[in-house]
C-alpha cells in the first residue's frame, strides 16, 4: 500500500478536522512561507486528545507559528483550563490573532509575542502541566531547559520535528545547524534520568517526555 493511500485511510477514520481548522490550515499555505510548519489534521487530533489524557490546567506553548496546534491544545482544555503560546515573529500576530477569534477556544489561549527566554523569566510565568516545544530548533536544548523547572514532576513536555526528515540518522552528510540542535536534543534527553521519554515516528517525530522528578 502507498503511503500516501495509507495516510488518507487514517484520516478518513479519525476525527474530522472541522471547518475552522480546516480554513486556518488552507489560509497557512495560501499566505505564508514553511505552511508545512503547520500541525495538520492528523499531529492536531493527536494533540487534542494527548490534553484529554493528561487533563491540564496550564499548557505552554514554545512556537506558535499561525496558531493552528494551539487551537488544537486549547480544544482539549477542561473548563477553566489555559493555554499560553509564544511566537517570535512579530509580522504573524495578526494573522494569529484573527483566526483564534474566530475559534469557540480562543478565549481560552494566551497569545505571546516575543522571546520564550523573556516570558519564562517573568516572575508571574508559574508553572505548567504541559510544554508543547515546536520552536527554533537550534535551541532546542535551551527550551528544555528553560521549561524544564516549570513542569511539575507528574507533567509532560512534548517535543515535535524530532526526527528531522530522517537527518539525524543520514550518515556522511555535512550537518546543518537545525539539524545538530535536533541531535543534541535527543541526545540530552535520552541521558536525563529526570524523565521517562519515547519517541513516535509521526510526522517528522514527537518525543514524549514525562517528568519524573526534579
Amino acid at each position: 500500500m502507498q503511503i500516501e493511500e495509507l495516510d488518507d485511510y487514517i484520516l478518513a477514520h479519525i476525527d474530522p478536522e472541522g471547518e475552522m481548522l480546516a480554513r486556518l490550515d488552507r489560509d497557512t499555505h495560501l499566505f505564508h512561507l514553511r505552511p508545512r510548519m503547520c500541525s495538520g489534521h492528523l499531529q492536531g487530533r493527536l494533540l487534542k486528545m494527548f490534553v484529554r489524557m493528561v487533563k491540564p490546567r496550564r499548557i505552554l506553548e514554545l512556537g506558535t507559528f499561525t496558531g493552528y496546534s494551539a487551537l488544537c491544545l486549547a480544544e482539549g482544555l477542561p473548563d477553566g483550563g489555559e493555554l499560553h503560546t509564544v511566537e517570535i515573529d512579530d509580522e504573524l500576530e495578526d494573522f494569529i490573532r484573527e483566526h483564534l477569534a474566530r475559534s469557540p477556544f480562543g478565549d481560552r489561549i494566551t497569545l505571546h509575542i516575543g522571546d520564550a527566554r523573556d516570558v519564562l523569566a517573568r516572575k508571574d510565568a508559574g508553572m505548567f502541566d504541559l510544554v508543547f516545544i515546536d520552536a527554533n530548533k537550534r535551541q532546542y536544548c535551551e527550551y528544555y531547559d528553560l521549561v524544564f523547572d516549570h513542569v511539575s514532576p507528574g507533567g509532560f513536555i512534548i517535543a515535535d520535528n524530532t526526527l528531522w526528515d530522517g537527518k539525524v540518522v543520514e550518515p556522511g552528510k555535512k550537518i546543518d545547524a537545525q539539524t545538530q540542535g535536533i541531535l543534541d536534543f535527543n541526545d540530552k534527553v535520552a541521558r536525563d534520568p529526570r524523565v521517562e521519554k519515547v519517541i513516535l515516528p509521526l510526522r517528522d517525530g514527537l518525543t514524549i517526555i514525562y517528568k519524573i522528578r526534579n
